[in-house]
């Protein structure tokens, strides 16, 4: 292993300035909303150069990037219960915790944002799509192994994860279990 491989150790200082810095642009985005502050001011309360930022990301609109991608990445991976229905469950669940936790409408907000913001945030929204379509679908294919009848992943989307989306983007009702549970027995 070389001197540049050690340099970049998981759970390093490179680790750590990067959850320094994701949690920055994350409070940044939740106090004063997307496009209102700086590399500089980024970098000021995470506690770095602006330097280290643009050595590491390029760009705001990278580092806004890969802050979106990453939270929303936290669902992974799918859960494998060995039934639909409590793949389905758990999965929603998962889901409703990370998006209602303390920097989910941020993050949510991030990606709504990012992905109508130019072609970068198209091939992000893109990237990040085919990501949670390919493990959603991989969930989707374990229950019809079983021989469950399965929805198609659009229909999960559209049954389970939309309307939860909506309802912390536009601040209406809470995500409790009763309601989370009842998304998925429609679908079923």
């Amino acid at each position: 292993m070389n001197e540049r491989q050690q340099a970049r150790r998981p759970g390093g200082r490179g680790a750590r300035v990067r959850a320094a810095v994701h949690q920055a642009v994350t409070d940044l985005v939740s106090e004063r909303g997307y496009g209102k502050f700086t590399v500089g001011e980024v970098a000021a309360r995470a506690g770095v150069a602006d330097s280290s930022i643009y050595r590491r990301w390029g760009s705001l609109e990278n580092l806004l990037t890969d802050v979106a991608l990453t939270r929303l990445n936290a669902l992974s991976p799918m859960p494998d219960t060995g039934s639909l229905e409590g793949d389905l469950r758990a999965y929603a669940a998962q889901v409703a915790r990370v998006i209602t936790g303390p920097d989910g409408l941020a993050v949510l907000r991030l990606a709504v944002t990012l992905s109508s913001n130019g072609q970068q945030g198209l091939q992000a929204r893109d990237a990040f799509l085919a990501e949670r379509n390919e493990k959603l679908q991989s969930m989707l294919d374990r229950a019809s192994e079983r021989g469950e009848d399965a929805p198609d992943a659009l229909g999960v989307l559209d049954h389970v994860m939309a309307p939860m989306y909506v309802r912390v983007l536009l601040g209406i009702g809470p995500l409790t279990p009763d309601y989370v549970d009842g998304l998925v027995d429609r679908l079923l």
